[in-house]
């Protein structure tokens, strides 16, 4: 699989003080408006709404989605050929429907409430520009005190001081808050609790900009409050969310693999194991490995300094049977001093030097698996 990074702004982004295009609804049914109105402000829209195809030039043309009533689809005859206009209605029996989705171009035909979840799917993607994905690359420590969230961090900050558009999750709710080690504990936004009841679709750009910002990137974290439990399917829907951005998502995960961790590593691109150079920590990440790997196809090896006697990063890679990615140089942080000084991946440091070599690497078009 090749890992190819998304755009730092979804395609169809408009430019800076230019209105984003909305999606265009048509129909004379007050009460199939009043359905679609509620849809689309599920999706996070505000759409524009006409009884006819609207008079103005290019407004359905440049619309992102066009909905329109069955009730209304004889009066979009002769509308400009485009694509992603539904024909949606109510009536599940109407064969004179497929007749009319033909006359006016329309791609599918959908029946509320049947296809209201998909409609929402639609309606966001629609509203929100649909680009690449984040490259979405997992971090895991083979063994206690490994260093995988510090290499999480400094892969996150390395990435956003390069210029992308990033997301650091922190996918460990019994590892203190990852907001933390960037000193941003304190940071106003929501973090995992915030999102314990979420369903459904997630609309990205509100996701983003509830998270804290810390050193140019967005950070979900957990907090420092009761335990509270996060269900897998709403896991999966704010993970979703924050890939649909583009750029770059880094999640740090523990060694366990539960329903919650499954669901993120299915959303992988990339999983990094790192592993000291001990046999007892090799020993260890074997047994993380064969859990992992079952969920996650791609994870390679990331080793770190010092090395035990007769020990190098090949030796380590090769008793695991997994790829080498690379060796990060082993940087204790100062306990105490401004977030400069305790940033993991600060500029100048050799474990910044290497993340900026992953991501120049990891996200080059046609990088193979």
């Amino acid at each position: 699989m090749e890992i190819v990074a998304g755009s730092n702004s979804p395609k169809g982004t408009p430019a800076a003080g230019e209105r984003r295009p909305v999606p265009l609804i048509v129909t004379e049914d007050m009460e199939l408006l009043d359905d679609l109105l509620r849809l689309c402000a599920a999706a996070g829209t505000e759409p524009e709404v006409h009884h006819a195809v609207p008079e103005r030039r290019g407004a359905w043309e440049e619309a992102p989605l066009v909905l329109v009533g069955d009730d209304a689809a004889a009066r979009c005859r002769g509308a400009a050929r485009r694509e992603g206009v539904l024909l949606v209605g109510r009536e599940q029996d109407d064969p004179g429907v497929w007749r009319l989705a033909v006359e006016i171009g329309a791609d599918e035909v959908l029946r509320l409430p049947d296809a209201e979840r998909l409609l929402v799917d639609r309606i966001a993607d629609a509203a929100e520009g649909v680009g690449d994905p984040a490259a979405t690359i997992g971090v895991i420590g083979g063994c206690g005190g490994a260093g995988a969230s510090t290499l999480a961090c400094a892969l996150a900050v390395t990435a956003a001081r390069e210029g992308r558009r990033t997301v650091l999750v922190d996918g460990d709710p019994l590892g203190g808050g990852i907001d933390v080690l960037l000193g941003g504990e304190r940071a106003e936004g929501r973090r995992w609790p915030d999102f314990a009841s979420a369903r459904g679709r997630v609309a990205g750009g509100a996701l983003e900009e509830s998270l804290p910002r810390l050193h140019r990137l967005r950070v979900l974290s957990w907090d420092r409050g009761d335990s509270v439990v996060v269900p897998p399917d709403a896991l999966r829907s704010v993970l979703s969310a924050a890939r649909r951005g583009g750029g770059v998502v880094v999640v740090d995960l523990p060694r366990r693999v539960d329903e919650g961790v499954a669901e993120a590593l299915a959303q992988l691109d990339l999983g990094l194991l790192m592993v000291p150079g001990e046999l007892r920590s090799v020993a260890a990440a074997n047994r993380v490995a064969s859990t992992v790997g079952m969920v996650l196809r791609d994870l390679r090896i990331v080793t770190r300094r010092p090395y035990g006697p007769g020990l190098d990063d090949g030796w380590v890679a090769a008793s695991l049977g997994l790829p080498l990615v690379g060796e990060v140089p082993w940087e204790s942080r100062v306990p105490t001093g401004p977030p400069e000084e305790t940033l993991p991946g600060r500029p100048g440091t050799p474990l910044a030097r290497f993340c900026s070599v992953f991501w120049e690497r990891a996200l080059a078009p046609g990088t193979p698996s």
